[in-house]
């Protein structure tokens, strides 16, 4: 059995009426019916006014029925050149939180269509999110802490970045296109966009895996479609299309517009070109010398369509580029196209409709690229009509263009639902100052919400059908951030210090707001800290107030009459870990340190590095006996008291050195330290020897002299 269907392409210059007729799967297209618009009624895709463009709908639905009988039903198509597409990219902190899953991207994208959204209107209309349906986005790039990612997926860093390219249909199309129909006594049975409806009869869903661009070059723009993965990712318009071309040659001969459209067409088909210049003279030019006159065009054309496609690709071109519509046709275009996209020229094709599958034509209907949109209207709507679907988000009502597979983020996307309500809100962070140094501490981060649809747990990439019931209940705000001087203190200022054998435990000093103060004191917003660390051996002694173990390590001066002596034996010495330091070395934790403190000096000691003596003495041998004299040569006072040679001396002490007797030894001075004396009553002479020589007492003598007194008794008179 056969049925018959009805459709319209609504262009900028022309609406195009196509009868065909459907049969097991397989179409005839049995009429077709081009009219141009008198007025400028349509603008970018858009019915500017509805009168105009409707009296030409009813005047092609009149001239339709006369040969094929009333028509009520009609399938059209949203413009591809009334799709806008925004590029937006949102970045979130994302430090101290836990790896990304799959459910976190999905909610981040939906974060930066949302963007794109907002973009497309003006700050007045902040409520009017639902002016647009979004048709379908692609994720241009990730971002991880600045560098370009392949996936965010279970990665972790200080910041995300997703940047997406989405289309949106402006709801003001749809609704336009009703009322045009309505006024034309037409009941709209089914709508598409112009993009789906070409690829739908020229790709195939099998082949739809292929990252494939449509281009449909009309007379005013060229919309384009990019297929990849099984779906439609991108849309997207230049507004270049056939009209450069036939302004290119209206300039190049001084052509009228209609007459240079007329040559532009006979290019696809002549050798030679007939024209009629504005002042009247019949010229014929070859074919190829009108087609070098306008090449500069034909490479912009295919340069702004190259560009685009690149955009909407990710900078990348894709395996093939279809061509449909009548600009489809300028000389050179695949060529110069395939040079701005460096593919071979067999990947860049004009597809006609004798590339559908399952589509015969009446003899008397051109095979050209410019019907492939308006046969491609009427399948789609019978194969894959786009309907509306009306669900439910937090009790509200949601009516959904469907254009595609829809999920939860659609439904989202029209209730108006932010992307800040699918996280708890982040608790309130604190900024302080450390030892001059801004810093801030973050609150918590916030859970995400909770999605059901029908009740059961959902994601937002959850596929929704016509009265499902889509529940979000947001997530757990973060707690504020709550912070302790302890928490933001570096653990390597906690040290643990043996001081001479005793274990000290080392914290920081800490003053907030010029106050010392406990490290576990909560801090609040605008606290000024500063830290005051521990770092030397110095520091140490310092903080656990061993003042005395400082002095000690004085270097050991003395003052001997009026002259300061420093003795580095008697220097306390300064041991981390048993070796020799100084005050100003560092410390770590588990250093041990020692003070070893040397005996004190005696009088002697120090007499001896003066190389002076306090007493002096001489052995000598006198009438056979050995003899010690020794007598005080020198005399060290203290404050006026005399030291004895093994009295000690204090660091720091004042000495006085008294010369008492330097004289020299004589041999007189034997008697005072030998028993031996002249025999009582002696009577005679005696000879003084000295070394076995004649001397005498005032002779001076030295240490090992041999010193005698030889008696000669003299006779006794009578």
């Amino acid at each position: 059995m056969s049925s018959k269907l009805f459709a319209l392409d609504i262009g900028t210059r022309s609406v195009v009426g196509i009868i065909l007729e459907e049969q097991d799967d397989h179409f005839h297209v049995i009429d077709i019916l081009i009219k141009e618009h008198k007025e400028r009624a349509m603008v970018d895709g858009q019915i500017h006014n509805v009168l105009y463009v409707a009296e030409l709908i009813k005047e092609i639905k009149m001239e339709l029925e006369e040969k094929h009988g009333p028509l009520s039903k009609v399938s059209v198509a949203a413009a591809g050149r009334a799709l806008k597409t925004e590029q937006a990219s949102v970045t979130i902190n994302i430090k101290n939180r836990p790896i990304f899953t799959e459910e976190d991207i999905n909610r981040l994208e939906l974060q930066a269509v949302q963007h794109a959204q907002q973009q497309l209107l003006s700050t007045k209309e902040e409520e009017s999110f639902n002016h647009y349906y979004c048709v379908g986005y692609s994720v241009l790039y990730y971002k991880l802490d600045g560098e370009e990612i392949g996936s965010l997926l279970d990665q972790q860093g200080n910041e995300a970045t997703i940047e997406v390219i989405a289309t949106f249909l402006p709801r003001v199309v749809v609704e336009s296109l009703l009322a045009a129909l309505k006024r034309a006594d037409l009941e709209m049975e089914a709508l598409t966009l112009e993009p789906i409806a070409a690829i739908n009869v020229l790709i195939p869903q099998s082949m739809r895996r292929l990252n494939v661009a449509l281009v449909d070059i009309g007379a005013g723009t060229s919309d384009i479609a990019i297929t990849d993965k099984g779906t439609i990712v991108a849309y997207g318009m230049v507004p270049t299309a056939g009209d450069e071309i036939t302004e290119s040659l209206s300039d190049h001969y001084l052509l009228d517009f209609p007459v240079a459209e007329m040559a532009k067409r006979q290019l696809a088909t002549e050798e030679n070109i007939l024209i009629k210049d504005i002042l009247g003279f019949d010229q014929s030019y070859p074919r190829d010398e009108v087609i070098q006159a306008i090449q500069p065009s034909i490479q912009n054309l295919a340069k702004a369509i190259g560009s685009e496609i690149l955009r909407l690709n990710n900078q990348t071109p894709p395996k093939a580029i279809m061509l449909v519509g009548g600009g489809s046709l300028t000389p050179n275009l695949t060529n110069e196209l395939s040079h701005v996209l460096n593919l071979p020229a067999n990947r860049v094709a004009v597809r006609g409709i004798d590339a559908i599958q399952n589509v015969t034509k009446d003899e008397t209907i051109p095979s050209t690229p410019e019907l492939v949109t308006p046969i491609g209207i009427a399948i789609a709507a019978k194969k894959a009509p786009i309907q509306y679907m009306t669900v439910t988000v937090n009790d509200q009502v949601v009516r959904l263009f469907e254009m595609k597979e829809m999920t939860v983020s659609d439904a989202f996307l029209a209730a108006n639902i932010r992307a800040k309500q699918l996280y708890g809100k982040p608790g309130q962070g604190i900024s302080i100052t450390v030892n001059g140094q801004d810093i801030f501490l973050p609150g918590e981060h916030g859970e995400p919400a909770t999605i059901m649809v029908n009740g059961e747990p959902a994601s937002t990439k959850t596929l929704i059908q016509n009265g499902d019931c889509i529940t979000l209940v947001e997530g757990r705000h973060g707690k504020d951030a709550k912070v302790t001087v302890r928490d933001i203190v570096d653990d390597a200022l906690f040290k643990s210090i043996t001081v001479q054998g005793t274990l000290y435990p080392i914290e920081p000093k800490v003053k907030v707001n010029n106050q010392y103060c406990s490290l576990d004191i909560e801090l609040q917003d605008r606290d000024q800290v500063y830290i005051e660390t521990i770092e030397t051996v110095e520091d140490v002694f310092k903080h656990i107030k061993a003042i005395d173990l400082m002095h000690k390590l004085q270097p050991f001066c003395i003052h001997v009459d009026g002259q300061p002596m420093f003795l580095q034996d008697f220097t306390p010495t300064l041991l981390i870990n048993d070796k020799p330091s100084k005050l100003h070395y560092p410390v770590k934790n588990g250093d041990r340190l020692k003070v070893e403190v040397s005996s004190l000096p005696t009088v002697e000691v120090i007499m001896a590095k003066l190389n002076l003596t306090l007493e002096e003495k001489i052995i000598v041998t006198f009438q056979n006996e050995t003899v010690e004299l020794t007598k005080q040569c020198r005399e060290v006072l203290l404050n006026g008291t005399a030291l004895s040679p093994s009295s000690t001396i204090r660091n720091g002490s004042t000495l006085t050195i008294v010369e008492k007797d330097l004289s020299r030894w004589k041999f007189q001075d034997v008697f005072r330290f030998s028993n031996w004396q002249l025999p009582r009553d002696f009577q005679g002479t005696f000879t003084i020897l000295r070394n076995g020589t004649a001397s005498s007492f005032d002779e001076e003598i030295f240490g090992g002299d041999q010193l005698e007194i030889i008696l000669s008794e003299q006779p006794i008179s009578n």
